[in-house]
């Protein structure tokens, strides 16, 4: 039996929603992205195949229909009603997580926080001019590019132009700043985030790096070089709202 055998809506919707991958395949919809290539490259550690089924299944049972791609081949894809009704539900468990829930070393995924950055830089702060950010993760040999410039960014793994600016980070301290647990600007200064280039462009990086619309949740954290370690500033769990 593939379900639970059971009449109750909680039961039922789970069968639906609680499938490996499909709440996170709603939440790249919701945030905008149509094409499959759009899903897939966002959730990257999905096969091809397993989001296709997904997506099929999600199809039919009326939460996501398929529409004809306007600017190309193939299809994009599109929340119904129905499925634009599991926006409430997406958000209430990113703001429990972020209030609740710990960060480990397994959720630490280079490929997908350089992803959600590039995602959330504000466009109103984009340069007119170009502006090419180098990353070079500590403990890695793998390097990632921003380039940013007015009214696109692009994410890119390899140089497009001679960088201008060159960020050191550890993966967990970026992500913390991504979650809203860490301030950049605090990193930038104790030298946990270390930066190479022309002081009016490192001055601009807390314009560019900016937390989540779940960060307003987060619960503040220090790090402490003792230890090495971030430690949570109180036990208060933080408030807010999302944006």
């Amino acid at each position: 039996m593939s379900g639970y055998g059971d009449f109750c809506p909680v039961a039922r919707a789970s069968e639906i929603f609680a499938e490996r991958w499909t709440p996170l395949i709603v939440r790249e919809i919701v945030n905008g992205r149509h094409h499959f290539g759009e899903i897939h490259k966002a959730l990257h550690r999905i096969s091809p195949s397993v989001l296709g089924e997904r997506l099929r299944e999600l199809e039919a049972k009326g939460v996501v229909e398929r529409r004809k791609n306007m600017s190309g081949r193939g299809s994009t894809y599109h929340l119904t009603g129905a499925g634009r009704e599991l926006k409430p539900i997406i958000d209430a468990l990113g703001v429990w997580g972020q209030r609740w829930l710990e960060l480990r070393d397994e959720h630490l995924d280079a490929d997908a926080l350089m992803y959600q950055l590039r995602t959330h830089i504000p466009e109103a702060s984009l340069p007119p001019q170009h502006v090419v950010l180098r990353f070079d993760f500590r403990g890695s040999m793998r390097s990632y590019w921003l380039r940013l410039e007015r009214p696109h960014s692009e994410l890119c793994d390899y140089a497009p132009a001679l960088e201008d600016l060159v960020v050191r980070p550890d993966v967990e301290t970026l992500t913390r700043v991504y979650l809203g647990e860490a301030a950049l600007a605090s990193a930038l200064r104790t030298g946990i985030v270390a930066v190479e280039g022309p002081s009016r462009l490192m001055r601009m990086l807390t314009k560019w790096i900016v937390p989540s619309r779940f960060g307003s949740y987060a619960r503040p954290m220090r790090y402490h070089e003792s230890t090495g370690e971030f430690r949570q500033l109180s036990a208060v769990r933080a408030q807010g709202r999302l944006s």
